[in-house]
C-alpha cells in the first residue's frame, strides 16, 4: 500500500516543468478577441480593435512567429470610446468595430454629450501590412472639436515569449520618428537579424513622439472624415497600399483562393452560417507557399507549417477542394528530412512537425526552426497521398512525389520501428524535445491505468493504424505506377501488422484498443479516443469496430457536445484539460468517419449533432480547437478552453468532413462517379446541396432529401459526364 500511495502522490503533482512549451492562461480577457489573417502575418486584436489594452494576452500583430506591434491603443479626448458593436466580417477579411465617445466633461457640466461622434474603425492585413481606418462622423446639432490619439509599441518578442518562455537577453530596439507622418521602430536581434516595423499615419498627426500620434478635428453637423494608418511589417517585404486597394485585393485574392471548390448548402441556418465561418477560416488560414497552398495551423499559436494539421486538415477537406491536399504534400515533400539530426529529431524520410521563423527558433533556444517530433506525420503523409490520388487520378503528382514517398516508407520501416518488433515508436532524442509526440502531445497525454505516466519509446495505437492505412494505399499506387512486386510486399506488410495490432492492442476487460504501448510492451489500458482512430483507418475487424463504436458513445465519453479525447472514468481524466477529456471537433469528425465505414450511421449522426449544436453557441459560429468537456447542460452551451486556437484549421474543416461520413460520399475520377454509400441525413436537416462538385472531368450540383425513413438523391446541374450512384449496404 505505501507504495501505491507513494506512486498516487507523484502523479498528482506532475508539474507544467516537465513540458517547456506549455501555454499558460494568465487570466481572463476583458475585452474579446478578434483574429485577422494573410499569408505569414497575423494580428489579434481586441474587440475596440485595440492592440495590449489588456495585458498578459497574445495581441499583436505578428509576422513570422514575432510580434512587430504589441500596442496600438485609440483614445479620444484622453479617455477610451465606447463600444457599440465589433465583429469580424463573415469572409474574415476585416473587423469592424462601432465606438462612440462617452460623457465628456468640462467645469463639471457635460460638453460632449455620449452617442454625439461615431467611429467607424476597421482593420484588414494584406502583405505584411495592417491597414487602418478610422471613420468619423458628427451626428450633433453643433460643431465638435475632438482630440484623438493612437498610442503604440513594439517589444518584438518571440512568439514562445508571448506563450511565456521567459529569457534573460533581448535584442536592442531603437525608435525613430523619420518623417511628419511615419515612425520606425527597429529592432537589432540576437539573431544577427535587424526587424523593423514602420507606422504611417494620413492626415500627418499634429503631434508625433516615439509612442504616440495626436490630431485635433473639427467636425460641422453631419460632417465625416477619415484617419488612416498603415502598420508595415519589415516594409521591404511589401510596398504599401491604399485603404481601399488592400481591401480589393483581399477580396480577389479570397475568391481566386476559393472558387474552384465545393460548396454546401443545407436547411439548416445555423449551419450554413457554422459551414461559411469554417471555409472563410480556412480561407484565411490557407497561405501561399513556393509548393503551393497551405493551411496553417491555427490562431495565436500555430500560424505557421505543421505537418499533422495540414495533412488531417487536407484529408477532412479532401471532397471539398482536392488542391489543398496537392499544396500540403508539395511542401511536406520540400521538406522532408533527409539526414538525422537529433536536435531536431529529425531522420531520413521523416515529415515536418511544425517550422518556425522566430529568433529564439533561430538561436536554437527552442527545436523549432524546422522541427520533427511527430511520430505520425510520416504515415499520414502517405495517407493522404494516397486518398489525394484517388480522388483526383493525379498521376504527374503521383510520379513527382514518389520518391518522397519511398523515402517516409523507409523511415516506417527502419526509423520508427525501433525495435524490430513491427510497431512504429517514439522516443525524444534530447530533453528539448517534445515528450509526447502523437496528436495527443501534452507531457502527461500517455498514461496507464493506475495514472502513471507511460515511459518509451511509446507505440501509439493510432500511428500503428495509420501505418496500416498508409502501406494499404501505397500498395494500390505502387501497382498504378507499374511496381507490382512492391505493391505486393506492401499489401503482406499490411496484412502481417493486422494479425500483429490485433493481439498486442486489443483488450477485452476495457472493451476497446489500448491507448499504446511502453517501452516495455505493456499496454497503456486506458479507454481514450485514439482507439476511434482504428475505426478510421479500417483496421479493426467488424465486430470490435462496432464496439469500439458503442463504447465511443456511452455517456463517460459522449458528453452530448462530442467526444472526449479520455473517458470520464479514467484516472487521469480532467475536462478541463489539453488532452486528457477534453472535447476536439476533428478528434469527432475523423471517429465518424471511421464509424461510417462500418456503418454506425446512428452513431455518426450523434456526432454530428453534438459537434453542430455546439458551435451554435461559440461566437461567429466559429468551432474552437477544443472545449471543456463537462457534460452538456440545459440551456448552456459548452464550457471554452481559455487558450484554445480559434479559428484553427483541422477544426474549421471537420463540419465538411462530418457532412460528407452522413452522406457517405465517395467521388470517383476514373468513372466521374458520385458515389453515396448508406447515405443519412441528420435529424436537423430536411436536405443538403453539393454545389461545384468536381469529380473527374465534370462538375455537378446535387440535392440530397429526406424522404420518408430514407434520402433521395438527385442532380440539379451537371457538366460532363457524372453520374450518380447509391449503395444501400444496410
Amino acid at each position: 500500500m505505501p507504495a501505491k500511495t507513494t506512486a498516487v502522490t507523484e502523479l498528482l503533482i506532475d508539474t507544467v516543468g516537465e513540458s517547456p512549451f506549455y501555454i499558460p492562461a494568465t487570466g481572463p480577457s476583458a475585452r474579446p478577441r478578434r483574429t485577422l489573417k494573410h499569408g505569414d502575418c497575423f494580428a489579434v486584436l481586441d474587440s475596440y480593435g485595440d492592440i495590449g489594452a489588456s495585458q498578459g494576452g497574445p495581441d499583436g500583430l505578428f509576422f513570422c512567429d514575432t510580434r512587430y506591434l504589441s500596442r496600438l491603443e485609440l483614445m479620444i479626448n484622453g479617455t477610451l470610446p465606447l463600444l457599440l458593436d465589433s465583429t469580424v466580417r463573415d469572409d474574415n477579411l476585416a473587423l469592424a468595430a462601432d465606438l462612440t465617445n462617452p460623457d465628456v466633461y468640462f467645469d463639471g457640466h457635460v460638453v460632449l454629450p455620449k452617442d454625439t461622434i461615431h467611429m467607424v474603425r476597421s482593420v484588414v492585413l494584406w502583405k505584411g501590412v495592417a491597414h487602418v481606418r478610422l471613420g468619423l462622423r458628427n451626428h450633433g446639432e453643433r460643431p465638435v472639436r475632438l482630440g484623438l490619439a493612437f498610442i503604440f509599441a513594439a517589444d518584438f518578442a518571440d512568439l514562445f515569449e508571448v506563450r511565456g518562455a521567459r529569457r534573460e537577453r533581448h535584442g536592442h530596439i531603437q525608435t525613430d520618428v523619420t518623417s511628419a507622418q511615419d515612425v520606425s521602430i527597429s529592432c537589432a536581434g540576437l539573431d544577427g537579424r535587424t526587424r523593423v516595423t514602420t507606422i504611417s499615419f494620413n492626415p500627418a498627426p499634429e503631434t508625433l513622439g516615439a509612442s504616440a500620434a495626436s490630431w485635433r478635428v473639427t467636425l460641422a453637423p453631419n460632417q465625416s472624415r477619415s484617419l488612416f494608418l498603415q502598420v508595415a511589417c519589415d516594409p521591404q517585404v511589401s510596398k504599401p497600399i491604399a485603404f481601399g486597394s488592400a481591401m480589393l485585393a483581399a477580396h480577389r485574392s479570397r475568391r481566386a483562393l476559393t472558387r474552384d471548390m465545393a460548396s454546401v448548402e443545407t436547411s439548416h441556418q445555423v449551419l450554413n452560417e457554422v459551414l461559411r465561418r469554417s471555409m472563410a477560416d480556412l480561407a484565411m488560414l490557407t497561405t501561399e507557399t513556393p509548393e503551393g497552398s497551405y493551411p496553417y495551423a491555427g490562431i495565436p499559436w500555430y500560424s505557421t507549417t505543421f505537418g499533422r494539421d495540414g495533412i488531417i486538415t487536407a484529408i477532412e477537406m479532401l471532397w471539398v477542394a482536392p488542391r489543398i491536399a496537392r499544396g500540403v504534400l508539395g511542401r511536406l515533400a520540400a521538406l522532408q528530412a533527409t539526414q538525422t539530426d537529433a536536435a531536431c529529431d529529425a531522420e531520413p524520410g521523416k515529415i515536418l512537425h511544425e517550422m518556425r521563423g522566430g529568433e529564439m527558433a533561430a538561436l536554437g533556444e527552442v527545436p523549432f526552426s524546422r522541427y520533427y517530433g511527430s511520430n505520425d506525420s510520416t504515415p499520414l503523409f502517405l495517407v493522404l497521398l494516397g486518398l489525394y490520388v484517388e480522388r483526383t487520378d493525379d498521376l504527374a503528382t503521383l510520379r513527382t512525389l514518389w520518391p518522397a514517398a519511398m523515402a517516409a516508407l523507409h523511415w516506417i520501416d527502419n526509423y520508427g520501428d525501433r525495435d524490430g518488433d513491427g510497431f512504429v515508436e517514439y522516443a525524444r532524442a534530447t530533453d528539448n524535445g517534445l515528450t509526447n509526440q502523437g496528436w495527443k502531445d501534452s507531457h502527461d497525454a500517455v498514461f496507464h491505468a493506475d495514472g502513471r505516466l507511460a515511459e518509451g519509446p511509446i507505440a501509439l495505437v493510432e500511428v500503428q493504424a495509420y501505418v496500416y492505412l498508409a502501406k494499404t494505399l501505397m500498395a494500390r499506387l505502387a501497382r498504378r505506377l507499374g511496381f507490382g512486386d512492391a505493391g505486393n510486399r506492401l499489401n503482406e506488410e499490411a496484412t502481417r501488422l493486422a494479425a500483429r495490432f490485433d493481439e498486442a492492442f486489443w483488450c477485452d476487460d476495457i472493451g476497446t484498443y489500448a491507448l499504446a504501448l511502453d517501452g516495455l510492451k505493456r499496454r497503456c489500458e486506458v479507454r481514450t479516443s485514439n482507439a476511434g482512430h482504428v475505426l478510421w483507418a479500417r483496421l479493426a475487424p467488424p465486430d470490435r469496430a462496432l464496439r469500439v463504436a458503442r463504447d465511443l458513445m456511452k455517456p463517460d465519453f459522449f458528453s452530448g457536445w462530442g467526444i472526449r479525447t479520455v473517458a470520464r472514468d479514467e484516472r487521469r481524466y480532467n475536462p478541463m484539460s489539453y488532452h486528457n477529456g477534453s472535447v476536439w471537433p476533428h478528434d469527432n469528425a475523423l471517429i465518424a468517419a471511421g464509424m461510417a465505414h462500418y456503418d454506425a450511421c446512428e452513431e455518426v449522426q450523434r456526432v454530428f449533432g453534438g459537434i453542430l449544436d455546439a458551435a451554435a453557441y461559440t461566437e461567429l459560429r466559429r468551432l474552437p480547437e477544443l472545449y471543456c468537456g463537462f457534460r452538456r447542460r440545459a440551456g448552456r452551451g459548452p464550457t471554452l478552453y481559455p487558450v484554445a486556437c480559434s479559428p484553427q484549421a483541422w477544426a474549421a474543416a471537420a463540419p465538411f468532413s462530418l457532412i460528407q461520413s452522413c452522406l457517405g460520399l465517395e467521388l470517383k475520377p476514373g468513372t466521374s462517379e458520385i458515389r453515396f454509400k448508406n447515405p443519412v441525413l441528420p435529424p436537423q436537416l430536411d436536405w443538403v446541396r453539393l454545389r461545384n462538385l468536381h469529380v473527374g472531368t465534370a462538375t455537378a450540383d446535387v440535392l440530397v432529401r429526406q424522404l420518408g425513413s430514407g434520402v433521395s438523391v438527385d442532380f440539379e446541374r451537371a457538366v460532363g459526364d457524372a453520374r450518380i450512384t447509391v449503395q444501400m449496404t444496410r
